[in-house]
């Protein structure tokens, strides 16, 4: 009796996440419609800051500061600014002999937010920039990116987010996991986001931001270890959606290796919670109070890492309980517990392997990638996944108090990605 109530409320407590993930999956498909038109072509106006926070990256710097001073857009609306910090190497002046402007950040720099909140401050705000442009030293940008920015600003955006494409798909299992997970936040995510009118998110690097919008929101003020995902929530609090503009692109490297991954991906999930703690509140009430919907979706973009714990938790449980129960009959054959649960278990490995494996293929191809060059990523895409969900059960236990670089070492030039 007792196992049957407790079942019946772990049937209960389970709904509100089957709604969850069907919120997700309805707005997801709208990712699959014919992408809106881009913004109208606009005369040349906005004058950019193009920013750079660079660490120990002379091996990839020159080729992004090639890329920015490439730009199909007058010369003398732009400035590329690099602000090297806790450099021990050549950044610097690799930047500088490729003609960037170099701006070096005051004491301990402990974040690429703490490095944006004074070249905000010291440089943006204070030299009448209209906008400014985040990338990572890594990047490559393409040539129409400051000329679709434009067009995005002039037509009103405050906030927009480029299409974040990678340099090495088919390096390695890792990095082919790392272009799939961007294909399907560009598509399922942003793209479809912006079919509906809600909020893109921004992306770490390939974003555009209006003067006018900082000067709103006091300067660059984030706190937590994932500046972006912070920063998308205080444009959606203040009723700014973050526009997609996928027509301005930019090349991203991924990490090749698994060690690489965990400890990125380890900053990314310490950053989640910390976002969901510090703006949870705040995109609710908004919701609540002014009937955002912008806010809404992002309030449940930002309870992932706690649907991911319920999730497990409530797994577990009904685990459990089938164990405990007496069986079931199936076909004239009586499934005890024990026989039961190891069925269940082993129809939803397989079932989220096969699933994932086929989404992932799925995504490559809307992409026009290779499928075969793209075997590795998709094959291993389960264990992405499911690493992923380790990592944010394991931040809910120890956050992550320090950020690591990753190394960079693709010395790849735009051309290279012209003619992949």
């Amino acid at each position: 009796m007792v196992t049957l109530i407790l079942t019946r409320i772990v049937f209960v407590l389970s709904i509100p996440l089957c709604l969850y993930a069907v919120y997700f999956g309805v707005v997801a498909l709208f990712g699959l419609r014919k992408k809106l038109p881009a913004a109208p072509q606009a005369k040349p106006e906005k004058r950019f800051a193009l920013v750079v926070a660079a660490r120990n990256e002379a091996a990839v710097i020159g080729h992004l500061v090639d890329s920015l001073y490439g730009q199909d857009y007058p010369r003398e609306l732009y400035e590329v600014i690099v602000a090297p910090n806790n450099c021990t190497d050549d950044t610097e002046a690799v930047a500088a002999g490729r003609g960037a402007r170099i701006f070096r950040p005051e004491g301990v720099i402990r974040s690429k937010g703490e490095v944006l909140t004074q070249v905000v401050d010291k440089i943006v705000l204070a030299e009448e920039f209209d906008a400014m442009c985040v990338f990572d030293a890594d990047n490559l940008v393409d040539g129409q990116f400051l000329a679709r920015m434009n067009d995005a600003l002039v037509s009103g955006a405050q906030v927009a987010q480029g299409f974040r494409d990678s340099k090495n798909p088919e390096q390695s299992a890792i990095s082919g996991c790392y272009s799939i997970c961007y294909w399907m936040l560009n598509r399922f995510y942003n793209g479809a986001r912006s079919a509906l009118h809600l909020s893109a998110l921004v992306n770490g690097s390939g974003f555009a931001v209006t003067t006018a919008l900082l000067r709103r929101l006091g300067g660059w003020h984030t706190v937590t270890m994932t500046e972006d995902y912070e920063f998308s929530a205080q444009c959606a609090m203040l009723g700014e959606r973050v526009h997609f503009v996928p027509e301005a692109l930019i090349y991203d490297e991924q990490p090749l290796t698994f060690r690489q991954s965990w400890k990125q991906r380890r900053r990314w999930t310490t950053g989640s919670l910390q976002g969901l703690q510090n703006y949870g509140h705040g995109l609710f009430s908004s919701f609540v109070l002014h009937g955002s919907l912008i806010c809404l979706d992002m309030y449940l973009t930002f309870l992932v890492p706690m649907v991911q714990l319920a999730s497990v938790v409530l797994g577990l449980a009904g685990l459990v309980l089938t164990l405990l129960g007496s069986g079931i009959t199936f076909g004239g054959i009586m499934l005890h517990g024990m026989m039961l649960a190891a069925l269940m278990t082993a129809g939803g490995f397989v079932a989220s392997v096969v699933g994932s494996a086929v989404f992932a293929a799925f995504t490559v191809a809307l992409k026009n990638e290779s499928l075969s060059g793209m075997a590795k990523g998709i094959l291993a895409y389960w264990v992405f996944l499911m690493s992923q969900m380790v990592l944010t059960l394991l931040s809910f236990v120890k956050k992550q108090e320090k950020w690591e670089p990753i190394a960079h070492t693709s010395a790849k030039r735009l051309e290279d990605m012209r003619t992949a």
